[in-house]
């Protein structure tokens, strides 16, 4: 799937913690149903087995929506599963090795907290970036904020897309304006609302308010 910098502006990254009342495959569909304009899949402790069974599932789905699935961290499964690409972290295998590895529309995604960093990315070969944490993260809790200010330098110092992340929901989501990203990527504010598809709805039309 070509990558364009439309699909970043609702970013939908999974978590294990709301699997319950549905399965993670109904939840990500209820997503997509909502208006996600990209997901990613996040499995930091599950066995390579039953990942690459999930992510086959998940990019079969993704693709019915015409939606680019990203794997966090773990190339191998992307590439294996058919999905569009990998995000790694700062801590994860270098933007530059992933590259050189995988085919050319193969999408990169990496996470930047300073200028530095996120010139670098887009160097090594990064599609885009994710920027933050801009607010307190439930799900990162020792993640270094930024401020709006930095958000917005660290978007404009480089020519590639990016997202803001970090504890962003419906709430705060507004005192991002003017942070020069070109969408927004969410964890709980999405898997963890008691109806997925109308959070997700409700969500992505206040960032097309906000960006547009």
């Amino acid at each position: 799937m070509k990558f364009q910098k439309e699909q970043l502006l609702l970013y939908a990254v999974t978590d294990r913690a709301w699997v319950g009342r549905q399965t993670l495959y109904e939840q990500v569909e209820d997503a997509l149903k909502g208006g996600a304009t990209i997901i990613q899949l996040r499995e930091k402790e599950m066995d390579e087995d039953v990942f690459l069974r999930e992510a086959k599932q998940l990019a079969a789905l993704c693709h019915s929506y015409k939606v680019p699935l990203i794997i966090n961290d773990n190339v191998q499964i992307a590439l294996k599963s058919g999905a569009d690409g990998v995000h790694v972290g700062i801590e994860d295998a270098p933007v530059a090795q992933i590259r050189k590895e995988t085919p050319k529309d193969f999408i990169i995604g990496a996470t930047a907290k300073t200028i530095a960093q996120a010139q670098a990315a887009e160097r090594a070969g990064a599609d885009y970036l994710g920027v933050g944490a801009v607010f307190p993260s439930p799900t990162k809790q020792t993640a270094i904020r930024i401020t709006n200010k930095q958000l917005k330098e660290i978007c404009s110092s480089v020519n590639i897309p990016a997202v803001a992340i970090g504890g962003i929901s419906l709430s705060n989501v507004d005192e991002l304006a003017g942070g020069g990203m070109d969408g927004i990527a969410v964890v709980s504010a999405i898997f963890g609302a008691e109806n997925i598809q109308a959070a997700t709805a409700e969500l992505k039309n206040k960032v097309i308010e906000l960006l547009f």
